[in-house]
């Protein structure tokens, strides 16, 4: 399980003690039943490459999992619907069609199928059901049932409470583009002062915020690293490894792969959105490890980052390097590490949920 005796410390944690006893009560007693129905490549598969990597990694994690997993549905506190909408995009949505049918259907029988064979979604209205996805449709594709929308807990990496999100009731799961499957070669990055350069973007145009930020930034401050593309012969990740500040602009939906490739390189993140909520904020105090600035302060940006004095950006790049082991991507998993974080999460949502047969 690795680091059987790390204890969470620190500022960066809303309640240090209260994470820990929860973190240990669900060890001991959570147990999720796995749906068995419906086949690959759209069921109990997923994506393990790519930005929407954490598809495919969970559902794999999760049904090989022996603590957690239990086949016996009058065991289990949560019942996992074990579908990839990034595979459904793959696999049943038509190319340029911009028919939204197809994934609509499919979840629709999917949950039609469960609820005619157990009784445990028609008990609860689907409220201690989850579902997982990280690709931009995953909100979508909880749309095309009710039940699923209003009652069951989501997880999503599109946490975006103008789209619906409810932090009391689903999870914001950190998307991590796993380029190679895994994370080697990507966690590790020199200390405050070895980084140079005050602040770094670099990324395509999508979506509304990225426009006003190279409007405002690019090739307008040596200080403000603002590229629409890297300039041939540059290396991203060094970039972050020499940056004090990482920018982290939605694009088309909320989520960005940058905070997890900030906090992967020891730099602190700037999260630039109106409407995401940050992954495990029922846990981790974001403010203290990462700034968060509104769409509108974009053109105050070198402003609110010149602000933070030396000795208290060297505590936030502390707290990044501290924190990372909570974004993690492991195989097997371990202790604390992403996917324990967001079956933390499920767990205290599912403890919100009371059934007529809970004793």
């Amino acid at each position: 399980m690795g680091d059987p005796d790390y204890v969470p410390v620190g500022p960066m944690y809303r309640n240090a003690n209260a994470f820990h006893r929860s973190y240990l009560e669900m060890e001991k007693q959570f147990k999720i039943f796995v749906y068995k129905e419906g086949d690959p490549p759209v069921f109990h598969n997923g994506p393990c490459k790519s930005i929407y990597a954490m598809e495919g990694n969970f559902i794999h994690m999760v049904e090989i999992n022996k603590r957690f997993r239990t086949r016996d549905p009058h065991k289990a506190h949560v019942f996992f619907l074990p579908f990839s909408v990034a595979m459904m995009v793959q696999f049943v949505y038509v190319r340029d069609s911009h028919d939204f049918g197809p994934i609509k259907r499919t979840v629709i029988d999917y949950i039609d199928v469960v609820a005619s064979k157990y009784p445990y979604w028609n008990r609860s209205l689907g409220a201690d059901h989850f579902m997982l996805a990280c690709h931009d449709w995953g909100p979508m594709a909880s749309f095309s049932v009710p039940h699923l929308h209003r009652n069951s807990i989501r997880v999503l990496c599109n946490a975006n409470t103008s789209e619906g999100f409810d932090p009391s009731k689903d999870v914001s799961f950190p998307e991590v583009n796993l380029r190679t499957g895994g994370i080697h070669g990507l966690i590790g990055g020199p200390s405050p002062s070895h980084r140079p350069i005050l602040a770094f973007f670099a990324g395509g145009v999508h979506g509304p915020v990225r426009p006003i930020l190279l409007q405002h930034w690019e090739n307008k401050d040596d200080d403000m690293k603002v590229h629409r593309y890297l300039p041939r012969g540059v290396s991203y990740y060094d970039m972050m490894r020499r940056s004090k500040f990482c920018i982290c602009p939605s694009g088309y939906e909320v989520a960005s792969p940058r905070v997890v490739e900030a906090i992967y390189t020891g730099c602190v993140p700037v999260l630039i959105s109106d409407h995401y909520v940050p992954p495990f904020s029922d846990v981790l105090k974001w403010r203290k490890f990462s700034v968060e600035v509104p769409v509108r302060e974009i053109p105050n940006l070198k402003t609110i980052l010149t602000s933070i004095s030396p000795r208290q950006y060297i505590r936030m790049q502390r707290r990044v390097t501290q924190v990372r082991r909570h974004f993690e991507v492991h195989s097997p998993p371990k202790r604390y590490d992403v996917f324990h974080m967001i079956l933390h999460s499920v767990w205290l949502r599912r403890l919100n949920v009371r059934l007529s047969d809970d004793q």
